[in-house]
């Protein structure tokens, strides 16, 4: 028993310090894109801290949506799946791991033959009365069997394949941590503007009921016309359809929150209203897109399965060289029972085995291309990843550029048609204008609100899409 320890952990020993694996050195693609972003500001204070540094919970302002993301990240769904993948990696990995270290078992057991008289009178030489005979034997062992030397770095290769798929799974996870704090803010966002649309909806609906009434007993004092009696009654109820569209998103809206909570959102975490839901995005910090987006956990995860097609060609270059295996065991046998532990029974064995790669047919040559053309693709794959990061970066900052703008002419919009309502409906009561000039004052000015409540809501969508183009809500 002394020996075989002592021997195990020689040979381990002696594999740990010598073997290097035959994978290629690793280099990190340079990113194929421009060296800075479009729209990007030159210079960035140093106080500012870089968008994806920037924890979620400091990004959105308020509290309800703040509760919201946590509930979120504690019940969604495929959070939980893609948690459970990389418990899944881990334990791949962990198995994988083992390969490196000879597996150790005791066996015990008791060998019981018997001889009929002929055989063993045959084995006597065909003389004397042989009888039938039993023989047994009992042994206790305790060794390893077929356990590789790693001089080549094989199962290291395989071993940091492993390791660098489970560390890629955890970049998965992170990622999507990402997404699902990103549509948990989009959709509470959205929730926010349908109910300011529903609320406009509602409120225009009033108003022009009024106006619908007014015009009706106007109509039957003799002072308007049937048409525009229809006219008025045509736009109350364009206001009430409205009204029930918004009702229904508003509820789809809840729905979408609720499933993607993971369960059932209190009403006190529900945005009021569309405006403060957001708080401003952090400067753009100036520098190459590799400083900002090779933090991103999407294009870790991409490296990550990078490194492991880089791996997997040492453990495929490893495939030509010899391989030596051993099976080693030490123990006690005797024919008795009693005295299978008795001084003198002491029992060992050791069997080395080396195979040598002599003729495959190719095999190990296209084992190899196989590994070193996924190589390829991998790293192709993430140079995209990395071309599509920047691309959602340049985006964000391209529609940014235009939002504020956009924004103050929404907002000059409505103020400019509720005038010309206003002006229109004093003219109508002074008999200067018809109807018919009022009644489309009313629809300008409600189209007007409505395009303003869906800017503001797309310079809220912009400021989270940039900050997750970022990388920043997985902390």
């Amino acid at each position: 028993m002394t020996r075989l320890r002592i021997l195990t952990a020689a040979l381990a020993a002696t594999v740990t310090s010598a073997c290097s694996t035959l994978a290629p050195d690793y280099q990190r693609p340079p990113p194929p894109v421009p060296a800075s972003f479009p729209q990007a500001p030159d210079t960035v204070s140093a106080s500012v801290p870089a968008a994806d540094a920037l924890p979620w919970r400091d990004f959105f302002a308020a509290p309800g949506l703040r509760e919201l993301i946590a509930l979120a990240l504690d019940n969604n769904r495929d959070l939980r799946v893609t948690a459970l993948n990389i418990e899944r990696a881990r334990a791949q990995y962990r198995i994988q791991r083992a390969d490196l270290f000879p597996a150790i078992g005791a066996n015990g057991g008791q060998n019981a033959q018997r001889l009929p008289a002929d055989l063993v009178r045959g084995s006597s030489g065909g003389t004397g009365n042989g009888d039938a005979t039993i023989s047994r034997q009992y042994s206790a062992t305790i060794g390893f069997s077929v356990w590789e030397l790693d001089f080549f770095g094989r199962l290291r290769s395989l071993n940091e394949q492993a390791l660098e798929l489970y560390l890629g799974t955890e970049e998965a996870r992170r990622s999507a941590q990402i997404s699902l704090v990103a549509e948990v803010a989009n959709a509470w966002l959205t929730l926010a503007a349908d109910r300011e649309r529903l609320a406009l909806a509602r409120n225009t609906y009033r108003t022009r009921q009024e106006s619908y009434e007014l015009t009706r007993r106007s109509f039957e004092a003799g002072a308007v016309s049937a048409l525009d009696v229809r006219q008025a009654e045509t736009l109350r109820e364009s206001a009430r359809g409205d009204a029930a569209r918004f009702a229904a998103l508003v509820a789809q809206d809840e729905n979408a929150l609720a499933l993607l909570a993971g369960t059932r959102v209190p009403p006190e975490l529900l945005p009021p209203q569309l405006a403060g839901t957001m708080t401003a995005v952090a400067e753009l910090p100036a520098g190459v897109p590799s400083e900002v987006l090779v933090r991103r956990p999407d294009i870790l995860e991409a490296e990550r399965r990078l490194r492991a097609a880089n791996a997997n060609i040492g453990a495929a270059r490893a495939a030509f060289f010899p391989s030596i295996t051993l099976t080693a065991a030490a123990g006690s046998a005797s024919s008795t029972l009693d005295g299978l532990f008795s001084s003198g029974s002491g029992t060992w064995s050791f069997v080395p085995q080396i195979r040598i790669p002599i003729f495959e047919a190719g095999r190990l040559r296209a084992n190899l291309d196989v590994a070193e053309i996924q190589r390829d693709i991998n790293v192709a794959q993430y140079e995209r990843a990395i071309q599509g990061a920047f691309r959602e970066v340049a985006d964000a900052l391209a529609e940014r550029a235009t939002l504020a703008e956009r924004l103050d002419a929404r907002r000059r919009q409505v103020e400019a048609t509720a005038e010309s309502f206003r002006l229109s409906e004093a003219r109508y009561k002074g008999g200067v204008d018809s109807y018919l000039g009022l009644l489309d004052a009313q629809r300008t000015l409600y189209v007007a609100e409505l395009e303003l409540i869906a800017a503001r809501e797309s310079d809220a969508a912009n400021r989270i899409a940039l900050y997750k183009a970022l990388g920043g809500g997985w902390q």
